[in-house]
């Protein structure tokens, strides 16, 4: 942690047009102080883990999940093994309520097993949850999903989605650096991960680990907020997050969605798709690609064809309704080899 973390700036928004325009354009991550704190679910769990047990089984659709066990030497940090080819926990399939049943038991045992069953569905698992608690700020068809476990810690990692996460019981310690510093994260193996997507391998070493060197120039660039029950944080996409849940107890549910889609396909292929196309050819040709790159798509100095009246930007013109197809079929075209 850094010595003086810069705290997330807070703010109220109340309705999905405010959210987009004032906290998910900016691109910037944003704490929303008590809003999810009119949820029953919230409440449940102020009351006891054993009421928000007994509230949140009235929806269980008896559906089994992934678990994470960790041994008491681990102290809830689920990471890899030492050499990274394993991982420093057991992974075990469990029926959603005994699995709650036994996160909620052991809850008071601070030397015992972790355990930890994340990004649970809801619609799947809990049918009728997100009805009885709705998140205004987002439109009803953003499905949102759970996680529950007793303390923990989730190394650093992004997300290619926006992300709004909302805490329902136990504390959250989220700790944030920007997409920029990619570079100096040192990300760990790519197709073998704990969770799907690659964790920074400094963001959680000690200060003073040797091997991550780089990672010492901005350590103290890291946001962090602490939430608590009812709070909730927007956590913009490539955004890096570690994520401690500080309590003995803890429940998280959050709304993964693409708060600017313009069709079906997400900024993620496009990067897969430039990794075989782009990324082993000469440095000189890379330069020159990121030139067209930075005029035609990241737009550095404004639209490319603003020189020439609208009706003459073809395809560079407005996505829908029509260039999205027409785009996207020539990319087709253009992959099946035609």
């Amino acid at each position: 942690m850094p010595l003086s973390p810069k705290q997330i700036a807070a703010r109220d928004v109340s309705d999905p047009a405010a959210f987009l325009r004032d906290v998910a354009e900016p691109c910037r991550p944003v704490v929303i102080r008590g809003l999810v704190s009119p949820w029953p679910a919230v409440a449940a769990s102020e009351r006891s883990p054993t009421q928000f047990r007994d509230y949140l089984s009235r929806f269980d659709a008896g559906g089994e999940a992934e678990v994470f066990v960790g041994e008491p030497r681990i102290g809830g940090r689920y990471f890899y093994s030492e050499d990274l080819r394993g991982f420093n926990f057991a992974r075990a399939r469990m029926r959603f309520t005994d699995a709650l049943d036994s996160i909620v038991a052991t809850a008071a045992n601070p030397n015992g097993r972790s355990m930890y069953m994340g990004s649970v569905p809801t619609e799947q698992y809990l049918p009728g949850f997100a009805v009885e608690n709705p998140l205004t700020v987002l439109k009803a068809n953003v499905a949102p999903r759970i996680w529950l476990g007793h303390a923990s810690n989730v190394s650093a990692h992004y997300d290619t989605m926006d992300n709004i996460a909302c805490v329902v019981a136990g504390t959250r310690r989220f700790t944030l650096y920007a997409p920029e510093t990619i570079d100096r994260l040192y990300i760990g193996p790519i197709d073998h991960t704990m969770a799907g997507q690659p964790v920074s391998l400094a963001a959680s070493a000690p200060a003073d680990d040797e091997r991550f060197p780089r990672f010492r120039e901005i350590r103290d660039q890291a946001l962090v907020a602490e939430l608590f029950p009812g709070d909730g944080i927007y956590v913009p996409k490539l955004w890096w997050h570690q994520v401690e849940a500080t309590a003995s107890f803890n429940v998280l549910v959050n709304y993964w969605w693409d708060a600017f889609s313009a069709g079906r396909d997400p900024p993620a292929v496009a990067m897969l798709l430039s990794l075989i196309a782009i990324a082993e050819r000469p440095a000189a040709e890379r330069q020159a690609w990121k030139a067209f790159f930075d005029h035609f798509v990241f737009r550095t100095h404004g639209h490319p064809l603003a020189h020439l009246p609208a009706d003459q930007h073809g395809v560079l013109g407005p996505l829908q309704p029509d260039n999205y197809q027409k785009i996207r079929a020539r990319v087709m075209q253009m992959l099946r080899g035609a």
